[in-house]
């Protein structure tokens, strides 16, 4: 019987798996290097710690590897029920709460290497009761790669700007649908239609990138934006969205919407928010989201050499 430790957070309603030891060697080199063999070699451990019978489509793990930056002090990859993440801005508010909640970091900086860069988050001191666990990251840069594209669904056009803030975004307002809790049905049904729409075009991000990630907007009167993000998998994502928030402030700012240094609230489709900001550095749009997460759990996971189903249900993504 195999045991692998977890610990459990959610950020604004969003999972967090932290597997804070790996059960075997990657082989060190760069995140990005230690991913590719992860994928290549030891998949079942994604598939075994998010999937069904064990875990659940909504489920984003997390796993700390070796950082071959000596700036940092940890090194994250990234997964979810269908594959791997570049970034993850609420997991990365997640591990970085739940490593407080270890006692493995105090208030103060963190450097951070993803497989897509080095991002920076802050532990903020605790603020009396009210925001125990709050953390900023500040992502890689973000950009928009493509504006107001035409994409027709419904026998209607509907428009969207294709962006990147960690992993790839296509973010769209005139999609006519309400974006609220009580419609996340016709929400999912949409964007699944609306991303393979554009993907029958061949629309892609920069050198190709599949554009995995949906994003629809609509008005909140507790916020400045509301937004409904679907997730690889066909999940939605329950927080405001780390990555997607970072793509939306890099295509607010090249629209003249924000300045630099100016707070954007996003809120999730459930009603949680992250706050976000952008500043200009050496020409790069960089953003930096602030959110807060709460541990819920803590175990071993099991696995039986002899469940047909011990590394998990395969999810088509």
């Amino acid at each position: 019987m195999q045991t692998i430790p977890y610990l459990d957070s959610h950020t604004g309603g969003e999972p967090t798996r932290l597997i804070e030891q790996m059960p075997f060697d990657l082989g060190g080199g760069t995140v990005a290097e230690q991913l590719a063999r992860l994928r290549a070699e030891h998949d079942d451990l994604r598939t075994l710690a998010l999937n069904e019978p064990r875990g659940s489509n909504v489920l984003v793990g997390a796993c700390l590897v070796p950082p071959a930056d000596p700036s940092c002090r940890f090194g994250v990859i990234y997964f979810n029920n269908v594959g791997y993440l570049g970034m993850c801005g609420h997991g990365t508010i997640g591990v970085v709460a739940a490593l407080a909640y270890r006692g493995r970091l105090a208030p103060g900086v963190v450097r951070i290497e993803t497989p897509v860069g080095v991002v920076e988050a802050t532990l903020h001191p605790t603020d009396g009761a009210r925001h125990p666990n709050r953390v900023s990251v500040r992502n890689v840069p973000a950009y928009r790669h493509l504006k107001h594209v035409p994409v027709e669904i419904d026998g209607r056009i509907v428009h969207g700007d294709v962006a990147w803030g960690g992993n790839w975004f296509f973010l769209c307002h005139d999609h006519g649908l309400t974006v609220d809790a009580e419609h996340i049905e016709p929400l999912t049904d949409f964007a699944w239609r609306l991303r393979a729409a554009y993907g029958a075009l061949g629309l892609t991000g920069t050198d190709g990138a599949v554009i995995d990630h949906v994003e629809l907007f609509g008005p909140t009167p507790t916020a400045d934006s509301r937004s409904f993000v679907l997730c690889p998998g066909r999940a939605y994502d329950r927080s405001p969205c780390g990555t997607g928030t970072s793509a939306k402030l890099a295509c607010l700012l090249a629209d003249g919407t924000i300045a630099a240094g100016q707070t954007w609230r996003q809120e999730s489709v459930i009603g949680s928010i992250f706050d976000g900001r952008v500043e200009v550095s050496e020409g790069q749009v960089v953003p930096t989201i602030t959110g807060e997460a709460w541990m819920m759990a803590e175990g071993r996971l099991l696995v039986d050499a002899r469940d047909p189903f011990g590394v998990g249900i395969r999810s088509a993504g």
